[in-house]
């Protein structure tokens, strides 16, 4: 059979194609950088602030969790502190000189100052306002409820942020990636000539948005979990606690042989030593 022969009209059409292509490749530096660095430099106004969004993102998460962590970790050391001093004080006089002296450190020790106070400012006062009306016990049982909201409100600050980081970062990112694809896709559409490599390293310079978001959220959303459940253990914690200091003010003696929160600490009910009567409220 003879040798098939190229035709000249695919001479020219296939000529000035290749030459394109080879022109383009040649134009193309051989060391061009092609990461992070020189996809910032590509990046427009928009993508830069995407990227100014998702780093202020990660600095405030970051500056959160450390605070929150440090807090907690000093918050349980001070707790088991008191709740060791509380359950081996010989009465309720003891641990109210104390707290009187060294102040308030920790949740604890706030319930149990102000379930004091309200005490010892009913016995003094009675009920001579609206909020101070009704019996001794529902004076200090509406102190101690006070006391827990507010305790639950302070262990609840930060995790909004914390959630919301991690919810809308990874869409930041990926609205970043979307974004620089088209610029990257649109740059190529332009130059008339799109061979892999030219199509690859914008594409793949934009997905680092995509990671960046990733790498923002991830750590936000492992803390939101870690603090929320820290915080349903305490606030059981000062549940039962609220409970049991509520039982002493006002019959001056614990739940026979009930576990209470004082345990925590090593003690159980059968060692904590029955307190007198608190002044001011009937036995």
């Amino acid at each position: 059979m003879p040798n098939p022969v190229m035709s000249p009209a695919t001479d020219v059409v296939a000529t000035p194609v290749a030459t394109a292509a080879a022109q383009a490749l040649a134009a193309t530096p051989v060391d061009a950088g092609i990461g992070f660095g020189h996809f910032i430099g590509q990046s427009d106004a928009l993508g830069k602030a995407l990227l100014a969004v998702l780093l202020l993102m990660s600095v405030a998460s970051w500056a959160l969790i450390l605070v929150k962590g440090i807090g907690g970790a000093l918050q349980r050391r001070h707790s088991r502190r008191f709740l060791d001093f509380f359950w081996n004080a010989r009465s309720l006089e003891a641990v109210q000189g104390e707290l009187h002296i060294h102040g308030v450190r920790e949740p604890f020790g706030h319930l149990a100052a102000h379930a004091l106070q309200a005490r010892d400012h009913h016995a003094r006062h009675g009920a001579a306002r609206l909020e101070e009306a009704g019996s001794a016990q529902d004076f200090i049982t509406r102190t101690i409820r006070k006391v827990l909201d507010e305790e639950g409100t302070r262990l609840e600050n930060g995790l909004t942020l914390l959630a919301t980081i991690g919810a809308t970062a990874p869409f930041v990112g990926l609205f970043g990636t979307v974004w620089g694809v088209y610029h990257a896709l649109v740059a190529i559409g332009m130059s008339g000539a799109g061979p892999l490599d030219q199509v690859a390293g914008p594409v793949g310079e934009a997905l680092i948005m995509t990671g960046l978001g990733l790498a923002v959220a991830i750590p936000a959303v492992m803390a939101y979990n870690a603090f929320s459940r820290a915080n349903r253990v305490l606030n059981g914690r000062l549940d039962a606690y609220a409970f049991e200091l509520m039982t002493f003010l006002s019959t001056g003696s614990t739940l026979g042989g009930a576990q209470t929160a004082g345990q925590t600490a090593g003690q159980t009910g059968a060692e904590v030593r029955t307190m007198p009567a608190p002044r001011g409220v009937a036995a």
